[in-house]
């Protein structure tokens, strides 16, 4: 099948994506996003659950979550530089296979140590899955079809984040704790079947030789950065085990680039950094998530132990997120086709940070529907800034690198999420603790472990409430409510600074289209109204 459809510079495609079947193609990469999506966030909701049937101590509980994203984060750019050598749609199968295997036997755990390390080798197959689902649609998608490929891509992680929660809490109020879990296997079948018939193989036609040493220290510096992201608010910012992790990811950087700069295939080309679209665009997405993950972590405390939902009702407040980024990136891949790339990505950011803005205003008392209009704006935001900016990074990649690419788009990501939690997280923390000190001190006879607790945790502090008489417990419970409400203002108001700073660098060194910093057009385009004859050099002589 041969389309002629007009571009935005006036330019023809003259051939046309892969095959005909590339619209269902992009219906199975991604069902296979959602499926990490809402994986990324379904145990959030599940982790009181957890506790209870492990009897696990609040670190056990952390790394419940945190040995996926560790494993995850750290593999992604190993994995999409495999995939580009090995064939993209051979590792997404293989990733679908890994998580499905491995979340399925989280059913048999019976310890919290072997959780962990099931939730690890969940991490493997999403880190195999994720850069395969955007390289595919890099190879079958062309023109200005592969931004409306984005966007879709784009708007349907959003949707795989919302709806996490609000399935995790609807299958725990029916179900036993293993459902958040067994639930990833029909999904990942079904994507897996499907792809085997709609999912077309490719590769870099080069077969370069695997930079195995590029792997091994990407890999290590990534998971090193990350653990010591996650270390940093439980260990202290200024603890020696966090120094140290920070300084040997950095060690670990500088001895991976060294080595990509020198070898003859290396797994990253570093040439790629100095293409602005590149950089701006995985800069830009790694911002976005730095401001908006550390506000979701912090909403959903917010939520459950401000306003006493439970995780069900929770979940569903949080629906506006997964509304508000499919609309905001559809959106966003529509207004950047007039507007181009700077304009729209620059301006989301500084949407971003006026709606996060929001939250400045909240008190135990805000009416939902503010609160639910604020999620939702947030959320638009967002999806505004994903889609022209992954199509930025990705259209800054020759087409035999999209794996690599798709990976570098992931782990910015992944890093500005994690960096978000930690660092908003810790600011959250200290101006909690410093206004509900007084409230805690005013508990005549409260043991000091227990003081100390609702110093640190607004879920402690409403806890330890609950057991004291209510001339007593119910002082303690409001002021800590007030305390974490008012904390939460102040630490999004971080998130909103790097949203703005992001904001500036965008408008400042972005290229507002591909054409900007493209050296010549690609094979299959050619001016409108000029044939191949024509403009071979044979026909131009």
């Amino acid at each position: 099948m041969t389309t002629a459809t007009t571009t935005t510079n006036g330019t023809v495609p003259v051939k046309d994506a892969k095959h005909d079947r590339r619209w269902w193609t992009l219906g199975v990469l991604s069902l296979s996003l959602v499926l990490i999506g809402m994986d990324n966030t379904i145990l959030n909701v599940a982790i009181p659950t957890l506790q209870r049937e492990f009897s696990a101590t609040s670190s056990t509980l952390q790394w419940m979550v945190d040995s996926y994203i560790l494993v995850f984060a750290g593999l992604l750019l190993t994995m999409g530089g495999l995939g580009d050598r090995f064939g993209r749609a051979r590792m997404l199968r293989a990733g679908l296979v890994l998580f499905a295997i491995a979340a399925f036997a989280v059913i048999f755990a019976e310890t919290s140590g072997q959780v962990i390390l099931a939730r690890a080798v969940m991490g493997v197959g999403g880190a195999m899955i994720m850069p395969s689902t955007l390289s595919i649609i890099i190879d079958v998608f062309k023109g200005p079809e592969r931004a409306r490929a984005i966007s879709i891509w784009a708007a349907t992680a959003g949707i795989g984040v919302g709806l996490g929660p609000l399935i995790g809490g609807a299958l725990l109020e029916q179900f036993y704790w293993g459902s958040v879990f067994l639930v990833n296997v029909p999904i990942a079948a079904v994507a897996l079947i499907a792809g085997f018939w709609l999912v077309p193989e490719s590769r870099d036609p080069e077969a370069k030789p695997v930079d195995f040493l590029g792997a091994i220290l990407s890999t290590s510096a990534v998971a090193l950065l990350i653990y010591a992201i996650i270390e940093a608010p439980s260990e202290g910012w200024t603890a020696p085990i966090t120094l140290a992790g920070f300084a040997g990811s950095v060690v670990l950087a500088v001895a991976f680039s060294w080595w990509e700069l020198r070898t003859e295939h290396p797994l990253l080309n570093f040439d790629f950094f100095r293409r602005m679209r590149f950089s701006m665009g995985a800069g830009a997405v790694s911002l976005a998530f730095f401001a908006l993950m550390g506000m979701v972590f912090a909403f959903t405390q917010y939520l459950q132990f401000v306003r006493g939902y439970s995780a069900l009702e929770a979940g569903i407040r949080l629906l506006p997120l997964a509304a508000g980024i499919a609309i905001g990136a559809r959106g966003g891949e529509r207004i950047n086709r007039k507007f181009g790339t700077k304009v729209v990505v620059g301006s989301g950011l500084i949407l971003l940070a006026g709606t996060m803005s929001i939250i400045t205003i909240y008190d135990t008392t805000t009416s939902l529907w503010v609160i639910e209009v604020g999620i939702f704006l947030t959320a638009v935001a967002m999806g505004t800034i994903m889609a022209p900016s992954t199509d930025a990074v990705m259209g800054a990649v020759p087409p035999e690198n999209a794996g690599v690419g798709s990976a570098v788009n992931d782990v910015t990501r992944q890093v500005g999420g994690a960096f978000g939690v930690a660092i908003i997280g810790s600011v959250l923390t200290s101006f909690y603790s410093s206004r509900v000190a007084d409230a805690v001190d005013a508990v005549a006879g409260l043991p000091a472990a227990a003081a100390e607790s609702a110093k640190d945790s607004v879920g402690a502090a409403t806890g330890i409430a609950a057991t004291l008489p209510p001339e007593v417990g119910q002082p303690l419970a409001d002021a800590a409510r007030n305390a974490f409400t008012d904390a939460f203002g102040m630490a999004v108001l971080v998130g909103v600074a790097f949203a703005l700073v992001g904001s500036a660098l965008v408008f400042r060194f972005m290229p507002a289209r591909e054409s900007a910093i493209s050296p010549e057009p690609g094979p299959e385009v050619l001016p409108a109204g000029v044939t191949e004859a024509a403009a071979s050099p044979k026909g131009a002589g």
